[in-house]
């Protein structure tokens, strides 16, 4: 066999060469953005030369600090393409650890959107490394800025050749860095090889949830955190039409962007799918969903009752997959196999509820408290350890971490799980999140997702708190659905869980609150409310009263 090295070079090669008609659609700032993947070569090509000119070195960092768009795209493959290594820094993350990142990887260039434009003015002065600005927008002239020599994108790259040799080199040479979301401390650095990436990318070509030619795909999940789940390249690969909603969209522009450019399968976590079905639901007739094949949820558990909403309402099929920074990031989806085909529609609802099947390429364990591997029955519990070649090796520039989180070549995830008998995982809780009580370890996710099956309950997320007696206990967090503010209680709650849930799992307390509050990727941050618990925020007498009998 030929010593040909896995890089994404062939992506884009192959987008060129047998879809170079298909369509490219991105909200921009002033207009909506059509092109083919001909049209976004070319584009490329101009910003790798562009590089090129600008001095950027072969294995340097270049940051983006960008939305999902078609600009964004194009950073995607001319920079790890033309051997540099791409930065996408994470938009959510608090100031300081958005310094600590750039700083933390040496980013020699940064490209940034024009309307996160201030967030980056208000901490120029302590980015250590950074040479270059360039502004992504659709204005051409000479910008208005503090941002030092700052340039427009369009006449950054305009002028330049539109034809590029692109390298070939090691296929373990670093094409993408990404940083975790930090729950604990500075956030930790994950180098994606274009290796890692390229065989990410085959396998979520392969079964029936794979993508397909004529598929119109729409990436939701953030281009500035875990590659976007791999749909840039995936989806590219393939030749897929694809859609990019643009900076700071809304429940209604994904709701429009699916109507009139007939999405067939979109990405997205459990929140944005909340909000879209909340939408839709408040303006009835007004969407046609019927060209979705499905759409996929990620990043945290997913409600059963979501699931039923979707099918139900909108005759859209949601299923799940699973992820980390850490694992490029896809490496377990909820399919269906042809041997449970005979189960009762309850039946398959509960199995489409769990994590899923590991995704070919991978190996896992799930490993108790004495460091044996459980066994496969669905109800023993234990922490999952993966292996793969799109598993990192090491964290960036950050060994202590490493020796922390591997043993014997195994990846500990941190994620608490059970496995059953068909080799469906199921996520039962991050290890800091699962709840023990009385010696007995209780699920806030299963609490959670049971909570939100409650037809007045939009969101919940369940924390544990100290308990002299029992080590700790549950405390739920609740916010109504719009409308049924005092119309559901504790009691209310607390009655709708005991024909649901072990006796000994109910919530010694429910809070009712305004918002769950959420992570820089939209899961909820049980950080922060643990954090408002201690501070006395989450008690009956201070948390945000949604009616008199909230606390009753």
């Amino acid at each position: 066999m030929m010593n040909y090295p896995l890089l994404l070079r062939s992506v884009l090669y192959r987008a060129v060469t047998v879809s170079p008609e298909k369509e490219i659609v991105s909200r921009d700032y002033s207009q909506t953005v059509r092109y083919t993947y001909a049209d976004m070569h070319r584009r490329v090509c101009q910003l790798a030369n562009a590089l090129d000119a600008l001095g950027v070195q072969k294995g340097e960092r270049v940051a983006s600090f960008a939305w999902n768009h078609h600009r964004h795209l194009e950073l995607y493959f001319a920079v790890p393409c033309s051997q540099r290594v791409l930065h996408t820094v994470n938009i959510r993350l608090f100031r300081d650890q958005i310094v600590y990142t750039i700083n933390h990887a040496e980013d020699k260039a940064l490209f940034v959107d024009e309307d996160l434009v201030p967030l980056i003015e208000s901490m120029v002065s302590e980015l250590k490394t950074v040479q270059h600005y360039i502004i992504m927008t659709d204005k051409r002239g000479t910008p208005t800025t503090s941002l030092p020599g700052a340039v427009y994108y369009e006449d950054f790259i305009a002028g330049q050749p539109e034809t590029y040799e692109f390298p070939e080199f090691d296929e373990w040479t670093p094409a993408i860095l990404s940083y975790t979301s930090a729950t604990t401390g500075n956030p930790k650095g994950v180098l994606y090889t274009h290796r890692g990436l390229y065989l990410h990318c085959l396998t979520s070509l392969t079964g029936e949830l794979g993508t397909r030619e004529y598929d119109v795909t729409m990436p939701v999940v953030p281009m500035f955190h875990v590659n976007a789940w791999g749909r840039p390249y995936t989806d590219t690969w393939i030749g897929a039409k694809q859609v990019y909603p643009g900076s700071r969209p809304t429940a209604k522009d994904l709701c429009e962007l699916i109507h009139t450019e007939r999405v067939s399968f979109a990405v997205g976590v459990p929140t944005i799918w909340m909000g879209v079905l909340q939408h839709v639901r408040a303006h009835p007739q007004q969407y046609d969903f019927s060209c979705v094949r499905f759409l996929m949820s990620g990043g945290a558990a997913m409600p059963a009752s979501l699931t039923q909403a979707f099918e139900r309402e909108l005759g859209v099929r949601l299923w799940q997959g699973y992820g980390q920074t850490e694992t490029t990031p896809v490496t377990f989806v909820n399919e269906p196999k042809s041997s449970l085909s005979h189960l009762s529609e309850d039946e398959r609802l509960k199995l489409r509820t769990k994590t899923g099947l590991i995704m070919p390429g991978l190996e896992m364990r799930v490993v108790g408290e004495d460091g044996c591997e459980v066994a496969h029955d669905g109800k023993q519990m234990g922490e999952l350890w993966l292996r793969g070649p799109w598993v990192l090796a090491e964290y960036y520039k950050d060994a202590d971490q490493t020796e922390q989180s591997f043993v014997d070549g195994w990846f500990r995830t941190g994620d608490i799980a059970t496995l059953d008998e068909h080799g469906y995982l199921q996520i039962v809780d991050r290890t800091k999140d699962l709840i023990k009580s009385g010696g007995e370890w209780i699920s806030s996710v299963d609490l959670e997702n049971t909570i939100m099956a409650h037809p007045l309950v939009a969101e919940a997320a369940v924390i544990g708190i100290p308990h002299e007696k029992w080590q700790e206990r549950p405390l739920a967090c609740v916010v109504p659905v719009h409308g049924a503010e005092g119309r559901v209680t504790k009691a209310d709650i607390l009655e709708f869980l005991r024909a649901r849930v072990a006796k000994w799992w109910l919530p010694d307390d429910v809070v009712f609150v305004r918002e769950i509050p959420k992570t820089s990727v939209g899961k909820f941050s049980k950080k922060t409310l643990r954090q408002w618990y201690q501070e006395g925020k989450l008690a009956a007498s201070t948390a945000p009263e949604m009616s008199g009998e909230s606390h009753a």
